[in-house]
């Protein structure tokens, strides 16, 4: 955690895309154990922001602390720099993104193998430990396209949470879920805050945020309103 005790601490945070400004001096604090969802209408600027905070999306200018790893506006991100972020933050996209030629369990090892160097063994054991959490230990052998849209969002979390990062960024994830699913899927947010977890959510469920966040932000043409 950084020395101001915030998991995430976003200053100042401006990103254009040509003419148009998409956020326009963006700040924002989040402490551990935080849900924080944010808010506001299509084009109000949730996505950029988990997208920046994530190191994929390039910013203008501002700064970005995520756990002791600092982006800074207008600089091109070092290998270093990127390969320490990849531990600090897991992102949960809206369409979950699994690869589609791997098995569940195969998504959820690919980045640790591949990306931090930890051992197969080691990356399989953590992958059924998790898909097991959530619930999919069963489907671990499942291609994506075998898996129900809750069985994937799982398998999604599961792959973001597999080098434990301490901030978990999720793209409105009750999209496409039903109410029951949704009850679930907050049931199993509030599980990981309970392990001092931090999460982020873009959402325009209303009634999720209202119910699951410990804090919600509103933003409209990319500022908080």
């Amino acid at each position: 955690m950084t020395a101001t005790g915030h998991v995430l601490r976003v200053e100042g945070l401006r990103l254009q895309r040509g003419e148009r400004v998409v956020l326009g001096g963006v700040t924002l604090e989040v402490t551990r154990g935080d849900i924080v969802a944010l808010m506001g209408p299509s084009g109000s600027g949730k996505t950029t922001i988990l997208r920046a905070i994530a190191g994929l999306e390039r910013f203008q200018s501002g700064r970005i602390d995520v756990d002791g790893v600092t982006l800074a506006g207008g600089a091109d991100l070092s290998t270093d720099t990127l390969r320490a972020l990849r531990r600090k933050v897991g992102m949960v996209f809206q369409f979950h993104c699994l690869f589609e030629h791997l098995t569940a369990i195969e998504n959820v090892c690919l980045a640790p193998v591949h990306a931090h160097g930890v051992a197969p063994d080691a990356a399989r054991a953590r992958a059924v430990e998790l898909l097991r959490a959530f619930g999919v230990d069963h489907r671990g052998t499942a291609l994506p396209r075998q898996l129900s849209g809750g069985e994937a969002q799982r398998v999604a979390i599961a792959r973001a949470l597999a080098v434990d990062p301490p901030l978990l960024l999720m793209d409105e994830p009750t999209a496409s879920l039903d109410p029951e699913r949704r009850t679930e899927l907050g049931a199993l947010l509030k599980g990981l805050q309970r392990q001092q977890r931090t999460l982020v959510v873009s959402t325009h469920d209303e009634d999720f945020a209202r119910d699951f966040a410990t804090r919600i932000v509103r933003l409209r043409d990319g500022l908080i309103a």
